[in-house]
């Protein structure tokens, strides 16, 4: 009888585990609280997820639904160059273009590759207990789901997370972020990212005619703007150079979300017994290298490989977590520091760190980017 894992939360690195664990025969369902699972705006998805999902035999369905990018600008707010490499040196470095894909687009490829009925929408996981047996989830309908292991997907608030590491505390990281789609058509040379004191911005083509982008700013916890988000953006946002003002008036202000940003305590413990972390739920990270899902992906199929090396659960678990600690301790790291360069109080400092970066030899820019998201970057347990 196949072993019955019960995987809590069906976002991005929920679904994509359920994939790689049906895939080797295990018997899932996924536990979803939320009843509409709309995720709005995009993702980038980085040459080193395409690669793990290419492990799933998910990638070229996700180059598919995509736009493919192959610039890489970074400017000034003054329109300025930071960085502008060549498309055959960013394809080069990274082994293929990135990918940037609707999240709806991209939950609606990872449901349909898992079997039909194992997602239960609208159940909450309230609780969770560990015996000889394998694990108990209490659910909010007050019942008990019994498995022999136990995936947590449930993000930064993770039950699963706090089951094996205690309290974890979590803050707002002192910023926000906006996101959004608009119905237009950029430059492709100008496909990147705009900065300025205390301000990033990133705009992206996600097919097209359209166009992803988002921006960040330091402020009030909450803070909402009395006029409304997009206006409030189109205002300050106004001098800034192309494509920001055409992409901005070009977006809905349906289309735009807001979010403050939060930092969470480190889990110490990722795996103990048959339960285990994936995803923000393990890892959270700031979004400023644009890899909090790429690495949830990462995480789905290397949890997969060490599934497939051993029937035991909990050794295959804490082998995973071991394994993975290393490279996610560093991503988690950098995202952090850049995000607090870029939102140095006073704005000079944060405009002068900034635009120092433009320091940095290509070589060295290029051999970091490598590393990080490449198609090289993601290696399966030898």
């Amino acid at each position: 009888m196949a072993h019955r894992i019960v995987i809590i939360g069906a976002g991005i690195a929920g679904l994509a585990t359920a994939v790689a664990l049906q895939q080797r025969d295990y018997d899932v369902s996924i536990i979803e609280e939320r009843t509409d699972t709309s995720t709005g705006a995009a993702i980038s998805i980085w040459p080193n997820a395409l690669a793990a999902l290419d492990e799933l035999g998910l990638g070229d369905a996700i180059r598919e639904a995509g736009g493919q990018i192959t610039a890489g600008a970074l400017r000034w707010r003054d329109g300025s160059w930071l960085r502008h490499p060549a498309a055959e040196t960013l394809i080069a470095t990274l082994g293929e273009p990135l990918v940037v894909v609707q999240r709806s687009s991209l939950r609606d490829i990872l449901t349909a590759a898992v079997h039909g009925g194992t997602i239960e929408y609208g159940l909450a996981a309230n609780g969770l207990r560990a015996n000889a047996d394998g694990v108990q989830v209490r659910l909010s309908d007050e019942t008990v789901r019994e498995a022999d292991a136990v995936v947590g997907a449930d993000g930064i608030g993770s039950m699963v997370a706090r089951h094996l590491n205690g309290p974890l505390a979590h803050r707002y990281a002192g910023y926000t972020a906006w996101r959004g789609i608009a119905s237009y058509a950029m430059d492709l040379e100008l496909a990147g990212g705009t900065l300025g004191p205390g301000v990033e911005t990133g705009h992206v083509p996600v097919g097209p005619d359209r166009t992803y982008w988002y921006a960040t700013e330091r402020a009030p916890e909450g803070r909402l703007a009395p006029e409304g988000e997009l206006p409030y953006l189109r205002t300050k946002l106004a001098g800034w150079p192309e494509p920001i003002p055409n992409v901005l008036a070009a977006t809905a202000p349906a289309d735009v979300l807001r979010n403050d940003i939060y930092d969470r305590a480190p889990a110490r413990h990722w795996a103990r017994g048959p339960a285990v972390l994936v995803g923000d739920a393990a890892h959270p990270m700031r979004p400023h290298l644009g890899q909090g899902g790429c690495q949830g992906i990462e995480d789905a199929a290397i949890l997969g490989a060490f599934v497939e090396r051993t029937t035991d659960l909990a050794t295959a678990f804490a082998r995973f977590a071991s394994y993975r600690r290393p490279r996610i301790a560093s991503l988690v790291r950098e995202s952090a520091l850049i995000g607090r360069v870029i939102n140095l109080r006073p704005a000079f400092l944060s405009a002068a760190a900034t635009r120092a970066s433009v320091l940095v030899p290509e070589a060295m820019f290029t051999r970091h980017l490598a590393s990080v998201a490449a198609r090289s970057a993601f290696v399966l347990p030898a």
